[in-house]
């Protein structure tokens, strides 16, 4: 088959322009790069040879193949030059009309055969295309910054391109080395479609003080296994440019969740669009610094003294609560691990031996090591059992009915003083601590699962906490090797408060037939570098507890754009719940 487009021009040679230039070059293909004078021409030339002279430097190319892509490469200022070219792609700034009349110039310049692709990151391809006579030959190819390790390129298609146009360019992608999916044309396509909404509700939780900068940061870190965390992610993008895709995205919705926060103005105004004016949430050491100088480097320190602990209760008896034991033996805390009954707690001690036996296995204990913290896990069937430990963590079913019932009992057998503790991920803390006469001693401890390798713990506040409770828990969450946040009691928390909306986004993306389920998943994963796509962390979940979580998010905030997607509802009422029952989003069954 013959190749797709042997000669591409590419009109705006900045950053991405340029990397587009280089890695269609490097594909063999004759690339014709356009600027808008002759000085902005010759300094992109500059660009294109620093940037091949640095991968000959890092072995990413040999000297004889940038020799031969820079002679495949020329550069000028007359867009009439695109008239040689099969393709055009155009890399001009994000503004509409620059973008309308440019293309209004190539469709006027070029032959009738020649494809015109933008790489627009939000704007309306549709309203691109219609500056020009050819809008079944229009279309959008979003490349991703730096483009030379990027995989992932959107082929954006309007109502109006044609499959041929839009098959052509999925596979010139391919001959790229990249990996293309299909979108449609609405703001965003589907990596910032997803992406931008999430940077705004971070925003947002920042700017209402809910939790600091770094507390957001390092709990979608560490939570999620992301890169990096949303508000150093906006100071990598620019502010401005953030605000600019959201205000595109928010034209087209109309979805509150997309109007771009006020904070996001108001850095633009101050001129703190990140790291390329050296200040944006972070300050850095120098405009196009990646080092932030005025970052926590860790939890801060609490503000009083917290409360002794030395012995340690955990009720239940189910993964997390085994997980939560093994965290305070491995770090030398006495643990009893009270169940309904002894054969319960037993069989939960047992579930900690065979965990630690795996950390054994894998060289991340000694043997002695796995002795000693089984030797401090104490099995007991009565709650009655816990009456003399300084904290007890609840990690019961996540059912305010009963651990309210729970944390009821507890108030009346573990003594004054004692920090009663629970791991809900969903459920208001402040419910739990009202069960008992002394609200001031409860607080939430969210540990992530599987709670011995996650280090992420959020660490939950009510409006009645005592703050050296608060103390207490921060100081021992670090001492126990876990990475405390602090935020208050409301639905979410952080961590789930910014990640479920994104996935209840992105089902609403694929119940639209905006995009398949593996195009979405592919897209997250190389567009952002996220360890998995949102319908494979979905399914890992479970459709049904992430339909409980949007519901309480929904209810708590009344926010129309955080109600459930109709199809994460009707999957879970025909029970298919994800990898547990062998189907969700996908056919776990046949593979």
């Amino acid at each position: 088959m013959e190749r797709p487009f042997p000669t591409v021009a590419v009109v705006g040679l900045g950053t991405m322009g340029a990397g587009v230039a280089v890695a269609v070059a490097k594909s063999g293909r004759r690339v014709i790069g356009i600027e808008a004078t002759e000085d902005s021409a010759a300094r992109a030339l500059a660009r294109i040879e620093e940037a091949t002279a640095h991968a000959v430097d890092r072995e990413r190319l040999t000297a004889e193949e940038r020799a031969g892509l820079l002679a495949r490469i020329s550069v000028g200022h007359e867009l009439a030059a695109a008239a040689g070219a099969d393709l055009v792609i155009e890399e001009v700034p994000e503004q509409l009309e620059l973008k309308r009349e440019v293309f209004a110039e190539l469709d006027r310049i070029c032959p009738q055969t020649t494809v015109l692709a933008t790489g627009t990151t939000a704007l309306s391809v549709t309203r691109i295309a219609a500056a020009t006579s050819r809008p079944d030959r229009v279309l959008g190819l979003h490349f991703f910054n730096p483009v030379h390790t990027m995989k992932l390129v959107e082929v954006v298609r309007t109502v109006l391109t044609s499959p041929r146009t839009a098959e052509d360019a999925a596979e010139f992608a391919r001959d790229l080395g990249k990996e293309p999916v299909a979108a449609g044309d609405r703001a965003g396509f589907v990596v910032n479609g997803l992406l931008f909404a999430y940077l705004n509700q971070a925003a947002a939780m920042f700017e209402s003080k809910y939790a600091s900068r770094e507390d957001i940061d390092a709990a979608m870190r560490l939570g999620c296994g992301l890169p990096m965390g949303p508000l150093a992610l906006l100071d990598l993008i620019g502010v401005d440019t953030a605000r600019t895709v959201l205000e595109a995205m928010y034209e087209q919705s109309r979805d509150r969740l997309h109007a771009p926060a006020p904070i996001l103005g108001q850095l633009v105004a101050a001129g703190l669009l990140g790291r390329k004016s050296g200040r944006g949430f972070y300050t850095y050491e120098a405009p196009g610094s990646s080092r932030a100088v005025d970052a926590a480097t860790g939890p801060g320190l609490p503000k009083v003294p917290g409360r002794e602990v030395r012995s340690v209760g955990v009720c239940g008896s189910g993964t997390m609560a085994t997980g939560i034991a093994e965290v305070f033996a491995k770090a030398g805390h006495p643990v009893l691990l009270a169940a309904r009954s002894q054969e319960k707690a037993e069989r939960a001690k047992a579930q900690l031996a065979k965990s630690l036996e795996r950390s054994v296995a894998k060289g991340r204990l000694t043997d002695e090591q796995r002795d000693a913290a089984l030797a401090l896990v104490t099995p007991v069937g009565r709650y009655a059992e816990l009456a003399d430990v300084d904290l007890v963590v609840e990690a019961v079913a996540e059912d305010l009915a009963v651990k309210r019932e729970l944390f009821a009992t507890l108030d009346k057998i573990v003594k004054p003083g004692a920090v009663l503790a629970t791991t809900t991920s969903s459920l208001p803390v402040i419910s739990c601590a009202t069960a008992t006469t002394r609200p001031q001693d409860v607080i939430g401890m969210h540990f992530f699962n599987p709670a011995p390798a996650m280090k992420l713990v959020e660490v939950v506040s009510t409006v009645l906490t005592s703050p050296d409770v608060t103390a207490t828990v921060l100081e021992l969450t670090a001492k126990v090797r876990k990475h405390p946040v602090e935020c208050g009691d409301r639905a979410g928390f952080i961590v789930n408060a910014l990640l479920f909306p994104y996935l209840n986004d992105a089902v609403r993306m694929l119940q639209e037939h905006y995009a398949t389920v593996d195009d979405i998943d592919t897209a997250m994963k190389l567009g952002c570098g996220y360890p998995m796509g949102p319908f494979e962390l979905l399914d890992v979940v479970g459709l049904d507890v992430s339909l409980t979580i949007e519901q309480v998010l929904h209810q708590e905030f009344r926010e129309p754009g955080l109600a459930a997607a109709p199809l994460l509802e009707h999957l879970v009422a025909a029970g298919c719940l994800g990898r547990k029952t062998g189907r969700g989003f996908r056919d776990h069954a046949r593979r």
